[in-house]
Order: structure tokens, then sequence, then C-alpha cells
């Protein structure tokens, strides 16, 4: 955005309006055989807003009937991916183990998607969990103890290290502070990962995106994916310093590309690029709109990385603020159509399968 005057408030999370998805304007479905594995969704109920509001009693629910209603708007969503976002942790017991409850929660979601009688979609066929790396080798027992709760899909960590110096930003986690890759007591954490074969799922800001090179350099037999286009910024402090931005962001993505460890994902720059100010909009974007927006980040990651590194994410129900899930894969289909049949497979499921070792 070059106004810094937005009715968005971007980098914080709000319930999807209805109202405002139902006028998005109509279009068919690009491709509909094309299996697609989503690599990057939450499940959760939340009942606060970002700045600690109340959202009642049935907060902000995005459970299995809500993903798979999203699911079932033409594409041929095959499996999914779920990510880390902070839901049903255990209330009690020692602390590094609470994040443990959310691999068992979503477990359970994933044995009633396994069991058939929810459609096609497998979802959650691969979880990943937070685990804190900084703990060095005692993150251990922890991992382990998520390797027993996923039943089989456990595949990984996320361990976000979004920070900037704007409060106006927000980081990603709240509490994120400078330097998180960079430190010894993560790389202990780090080298204990890796040597269970699991992955690191890394979310940073474009800035950071160095942090991840060096890590990705100095544990070359890990598996690294990193998500959302390696989140670049457009609003707060970039606000207005697109062309600035995206120079700044290549020339960082262009060394991170050369480490063949790390795997990309396209998508999941809605709040963080800012590149339109959906809650300005009376309607949706169409896919076409919204695959100009995200060109030249999406077609440079595939230029650098090739179809074989890359794969596609929903981020929903992040973007569900200002998207539905059945343009946004339009858009992502657009973004690739001068692919070939294979690429094209790569980059929707193949990839994925691969990465996170799929078998859906």
């Amino acid at each position: 955005m070059t106004d810094t005057k937005t009715k968005t408030a971007f980098g914080r999370i709000y319930p999807p309006r209805d109202d405002f998805l139902a006028k998005a304007p109509p279009e068919p479905i690009i491709e509909p055989e094309l299996g697609i594995i989503d690599t990057h969704h939450h499940l959760w109920i939340r009942r606060h807003g970002p700045r600690g509001e109340s959202w009642g009693p049935s907060g902000f629910r995005y459970l299995l009937d809500e993903y798979l209603a999203d699911c079932n708007t033409g594409h041929n969503v095959v499996g999914s991916v779920f990510l880390q976002c902070n839901s049903m942790y255990k209330a009690a017991g020692p602390v590094p183990m609470r994040p443990v409850g959310e691999t068992e929660f979503i477990a359970g979601i994933a044995a009633m998607s396994d069991s058939g009688g929810y459609g096609k979609t497998r979802v959650a066929a691969g979880i990943m969990g937070f685990a804190d790396l900084t703990a060095g080798d005692w993150v251990t027992p922890v991992l382990e103890a998520h390797i027993r709760a996923g039943g089989g899909r456990f595949r990984g960590v996320r361990h976000s290290c979004g920070h900037d110096s704007d409060p106006v930003i927000g980081n990603s986690p709240g509490d994120a502070q400078p330097g998180l890759y960079t430190r010894d007591d993560f790389r202990l954490g780090m080298k204990r990962l890796t040597h269970l074969g699991l992955a690191l799922d890394a979310w940073c800001f474009h800035p950071q995106i160095p942090e991840v090179t060096d890590l990705a350099r100095a544990f070359p037999e890990a598996n690294i994916v990193m998500g959302h286009c390696a989140g670049p910024l457009g609003y707060g402090r970039y606000a207005g310093k697109k062309d600035e931005v995206f120079a700044d962001w290549k020339k960082s993505v262009t060394e991170l590309a050369k480490c063949q460890n790390v795997t990309m994902k396209l998508g999941g720059m809605l709040n963080r690029l800012a590149a339109y100010d959906f809650m300005a909009l009376e309607a949706p974007p169409s896919s076409e709109q919204l695959a100009n927006y995200w060109r030249p980040y999406v077609e440079t990651c595939i230029e650098l990385f090739g179809a074989n590194r890359c794969m596609v994410e929903s981020n929903f129900p992040v973007e569900k603020m200002g998207i539905g899930f059945a343009a946004l894969f339009n858009a992502l289909k657009r973004l690739t159509s001068g692919a070939s049949a294979e690429e094209k497979k790569a980059v929707f499921a193949g990839t994925a399968r691969r990465v996170y070792r799929l078998d859906c």
C-alpha cells in the first residue's frame, strides 16, 4: 500500500466476513482436476481478538467442518498440512510440554478425516507443531512426545522469528526477539530436530531472510521449509516502498535459493505484503487481480527454486479475511499457467509429498 492510512490493520487476524466474501465475482475453477495438497493451514478456536477484545462464547471457530467447506468450493484438494497456531495447548503440566496438546488435538481431527466419512481430502495428513528449540538438548523429549501424539503424522516444528523494530508491524510471535535463528541455544535445538528426521518450518520477515540462509548453510542436512514467500512486508515503515522492498527481498531470496535443503511455500502474503486494503473493499478481488498483486514474488520464487522446491499454501483462515478459497487457488494456478504439466503436479502436490513425507 502506498497510503499508510488504511482500514485494514495489517498483521492482525480477524474473523472472515461472510457477507464480504459472498460478493466475490463468480469465476470458473481453473484446471479443476489438478490435485492439490494445501501445505499450510490452521485449525483453531480463538476467543479473543488481536487487542484482547472478546469474540463471544463461540469465538473465531475454524475447525474440520469449516476447512472442508472451503476445500469443497471446486478445487481438487487431496490432502493438507496443519501448521502450528497456539491452539489447544495443555493447560497444565511442564510448560515446554504444553504444545503437545495441539498435536493431540489435530491428530484427532486427522483421524476423523482418515475415516473416510468426511470426503476425499486427507486433512492434516502432516502436522507441524511447536517446540521451543532454544531449549537445546532438552527439546528432545518434547519432540518425542509430539511424535507419539501425532499418530504417524508429526513432521516437524514451526518456530517463527518474525521481528521488526516498528511496533505497527506486529512481531510473529508477539514476543519474538532479534536474531533467533543465529543463537547457539536455538541451533542446538535445531540439531536435535534434524537428528530426529523432523523439518523446520521457518517464518520470518524479509529483512531476516539472511538468517534463514545462514541457518540452512550451517545445517545442510536439515529439511527447512520457508513460509509465505519469505515474508515481504508492505505496511508500517515499509509502506510506499514497493520497489525497495522487492529489490531487498529478491537479493536475499536469490541467496536462499542456493541452499538445496530449503523449500519455498507460495502464498500467504495477504496480511503482511499489504498489497491491497481488503477491509476497505466492497468485494474481494478476482483471482486475476490477486495474481497480479503476488506475481513478482511467486514467479521469482518459481524461477529461483524450481518447481521441485516450491509448493502451494492457502494460509487459511488468515487469507480468508480478504479472499475466498476458490479464488485464491485460481490465482495460484494463474501464476503457474506457463509451467508444464509435470511442473504443475510438483508445485501443487508432488513437492509436498516428498518434503513432508505424505501418502495422500
